[in-house]
């Protein structure tokens, strides 16, 4: 089959694809990014890209208008190539992943969360999963000349009881016991059951003991992050952050799904496991450590996500009644599982509940301590797949809801992730209409990313520049108001203020996406407090988890019905709780064990079997909702006039 060269711009780089692939194939499995709600499915218009050289036949649709098509503009999914192409992938479509390894401080209104100790302590400090163990044994004579091993395994015995070497380990022991005059750091592995053997995995020459390290591994849908810690101490010694290249394939884990199924399983774990590889050579480099000393490798995701790394089939969690492959999973070797560190050095991962109430939560649940706690407690990790627990130490009870995209910037038309550029503070003069608006950066604007959609429609339903349904008041004089194509817009930034050369807008169509996502969170956290006979009255806390909601602000997310209203005080983000739970997992062998009697308390709620989730889910499409009682506080404050500002 014919070949033909295509040139992508801005990165210079050059690939050949088969004729009639389509343009987003030839992207995804060249590691080019180009933004993709749907998958390539062609119903988001998000894969936009602009063909600077050679013929295209296709890539229009009803999502690009007259001057789209004159600037060269096209759908990436709908171009099948038969033609020499140089084609320009837009701004708005770039990967940065430095807004990831960016330390934003405090949230202004809510507590967060100090990392700390507490729950070590609690659980006896650190007890490692993998341990160190520095020995010095009598070497062997004429009248004590038992093997080697044996003569390891009986000095380890009285402190470890029982203890067993990996093969390797018989390998490379006679030499590297004489190597050092029988003076040698044995690596063990700890077991969680008690009639298990403790698992000799390294032997090294002289003393290690203090240099003892894990990295801990959160998988999210949209990013992934890491830590090496030192687990002597529990500093970490570095972080990255990069977005989860499985992006490419499809924004949620519904379309990765689809994507798998559709034989792309095998991508899809190649990608993830290059973004990790990467990153963990990145971490070791900048906490200045040699591989050889990380023993243990701690990872918490989502069900899918973890599906999607082991190249588990996923097909069935989307799909009533909803049964992943595995929800616990036993250790393995990091390489065995993909991970480019030493044959000895151990995987742990966080085991779920269900399909869409994984790994991830738990590690959430762990490490902010909630298992712990007599508070009653409300745990919401907000994201494209919100999870909400609700409980203490006694009971748990779980769900999962799918948010969609919208908070990613998926959905919307100006959307985008948080990056340089990004809309993320909004506020708007009641008396001219005219916006005030903050980008991350303090460049100008190429998009809006989740937490400054949530600001910008609280700021105008307060302004009621909409209404509670989410529609403009056309009456308002302002040329901020348009129509367009039929649909109405609010101008946030005018094409010369912009750096795509575009008017920046937010469309009706924009604001009843992001009803529809605060919707389901809120819902979602209502049914299962009514499924278990509470309200929010009954809460003593909140806990706010995942990347994405440790940018809200949490006036406005209460202004638009996201979160119930409650005082502030009763509110703490803990940010990466996932990351987190992972981290504490690496530190002590006792909250490895925690983990499985978490799981076993998790009472979990099928959303869409549940009779009372649509309905309280057709009550929350409303700003904040069609019941305002519920938001008692915001009531009073849009019963007072306005000032207005001049």
């Amino acid at each position: 089959m014919k070949k033909y060269k295509i040139l992508f711009q801005p990165y210079n780089k050059e690939i050949e694809a088969k004729e009639g692939t389509t343009l987003i194939r030839a992207a995804m499995e060249s590691q080019i990014h180009i933004n993709a709600s749907c998958g390539g499915e062609g119903v988001c218009g998000k894969c936009r890209v602009i063909i600077e050289k050679g013929k295209v036949d296709d890539g229009i649709s009803e999502q690009l208008d007259a001057e789209d098509i004159n600037k060269g503009i096209r759908l990436a999914c709908r171009i099948k190539i038969k033609d020499k192409l140089c084609v320009r992938i837009p701004i708005e479509s770039e990967i940065d992943a430095k807004i990831l390894n960016t330390d934003f401080g405090k949230r202004k209104n809510a507590k967060i969360k100090e990392e700390n100790f507490e729950i070590l302590k609690k659980r006896g400090g650190f007890i490692k999963p993998v341990e160190k163990k520095y020995v010095e044994i009598p070497p062997p004579n004429a009248q004590d000349n038992i093997p080697d091993i044996s003569r390891l395994i009986n000095h380890l015995k009285t402190e470890y009881g029982e203890t067993e070497p990996e093969l390797s380990v018989l390998k490379e022991a006679p030499d590297i016991l004489r190597e050092t005059d029988f003076k040698v750091t044995v690596s063990m592995i700890k077991p969680v059951r008690k009639k298990r053997k403790t698992k000799i995995v390294k032997i090294q020459p002289g003393n290690t003991e203090s240099e003892n390290y894990g990295i801990a591994i959160d998988i999210g849908t949209t990013t992934i992050y890491l830590q090496i810690i030192d687990l002597n101490t529990g500093n970490v010694l570095a972080q990255y952050g990069d977005f989860n290249r499985q992006i490419s394939y499809g924004e949620d884990v519904i379309s990765r799904i689809v994507f798998a199924e559709k034989g792309g399983l095998n991508k899809l774990s190649e990608v993830v496991l290059a973004t990790i590889n990467k990153l963990i050579k990145k971490a070791i480099k900048k906490a200045n450590i040699s591989e050889e000393n990380i023993t243990v490798v701690t990872i918490a995701g989502n069900t899918v996500m973890t599906h999607l790394l082991l190249q588990l089939n996923p097909r069935y969690i989307r799909r009533s009644p909803y049964v992943p492959a595995a929800t616990i999973l036993p250790p393995f070797k990091a390489t065995q599982i993909g991970i480019e560190l030493k044959d000895y050095t151990t995987a742990l991962i966080y085991p779920g509940v269900s399909s869409y109430v994984g790994g991830d939560i738990i590690a959430g649940v762990m490490g902010a301590g909630m298992y712990l706690a007599e508070e009653l407690t409300l745990f919401i990790d907000i994201g494209t797949n919100a999870e909400i627990v609700i409980g203490n130490k006694e009971w748990f009870a779980c769900a999962a809801c799918s948010a969609g995209p919208a908070f990613e910037g998926g959905g919307i038309k100006f959307g985008m992730r948080a990056a340089k550029g990004a809309i993320e503070n909004f506020s708007v003069n009641p008396a001219t209409f005219e916006p005030m608006i903050l980008t991350i950066g303090d460049v100008k604007p190429k998009g809006i990313c989740g937490s400054g959609l949530i600001t910008i429609i609280a700021e105008m339903f307060l302004a009621k520049i909409i209404n509670g349904r989410g529609k403009f008041d056309k009456t308002l004089n302002t040329k901020r108001i348009r129509e367009n194509n039929g649909i109405h817009e609010y101008v946030l930034a005018w094409a010369d203020q912009t750096q795509i050369n575009k008017d920046i807008t937010l469309t009706e169509i924009d604001i009843e996406n992001l009803i529809r996502a605060k919707g389901a969170i809120y819902s979602g956290a209502m049914t299962l407090l009514n499924e278990v006979g509470l309200s929010v009255s009954d809460l003593d806390r909140i806990i706010i988890a995942g990347g994405f909601g440790s940018f809200i602000d949490l006036e406005k997310a209460t202004i638009i019905g996201l979160l119930p209203e409650i005082d502030t005080e009763k509110v703490t983000f803990i940010g990466n709780g996932s990351l987190l739970g992972a981290k504490i997992c690496s530190l002590n062998n006792n909250i490895r064990k925690d983990v499985v009697k978490v799981t076993k308390m998790m009472t979990n709620f099928e959303l869409s079997e549940t009779v009372s989730y649509m309905d309280n889910y057709t009550a929350a499409l409303f700003l904040p909702h069609t019941d305002i009682n519920l938001f008692p506080n915001l009531k009073k404050k849009m019963a007072k006039p306005k000032k207005k500002q001049t």
